[in-house]
């Protein structure tokens, strides 16, 4: 029986462009494991996706994930089958461009092959202690991402 593991993540950016991070929180039964990390200019739907992609790629073993995130970029594809839709236009949109941040969606469904999943939209900024806590991840890590740009 595969294991059954919530994720939550979240990604800001100072500016957008501009310094970003992102925060993950893994949890299976009673154990709980935070992931963060920054990107000196980036923007904020691309630490969305990096926090889920890094989450994702910390799991060891094929699982059963549901992965709660604020971020309606995120979930949408998913939900709204944009991703299926994309991959059958040539990563194009339906206005015919090109998808933004194909190579973290293409990292993403890299990550998620093995797995079962579930994405589920939570309120941001709201009453969810696990949500508030992957913002506070990502918003440290910005500090993280300004003090390696000043030292730069």
């Amino acid at each position: 029986m595969k294991k059954q593991v919530t994720i939550y993540t979240d990604g800001a950016c100072s500016g957008n462009p501009g310094p970003g991070g992102w925060g993950a929180i893994l949890m299976y039964q009673d154990q709980k494991k935070e992931l963060s990390g920054f990107e000196p200019v980036t923007t904020n739907n691309r630490m969305e996706l990096r926090a889920v992609i890094e989450a994702v790629r910390a799991l060891k073993v094929s699982c059963v994930i549901k992965i709660h995130t604020d971020s309606a970029y995120v979930c949408n594809a998913f939900q709204q089958n944009w991703l299926n839709n994309w991959k059958a236009n040539g990563w194009k949109t339906s206005s015919k461009r090109d998808v933004e941040n194909q190579d973290l969606w293409r990292e993403l469904l890299d990550a998620l092959h093995t797995h079962s999943y579930e994405f589920i939209k939570v309120k941001g900024h709201s009453d969810n202690p696990f949500n508030n806590r992957c913002d506070e991840l990502a918003r440290l890590a910005i500090k993280q991402a300004l003090a390696a740009v000043q030292n730069a």
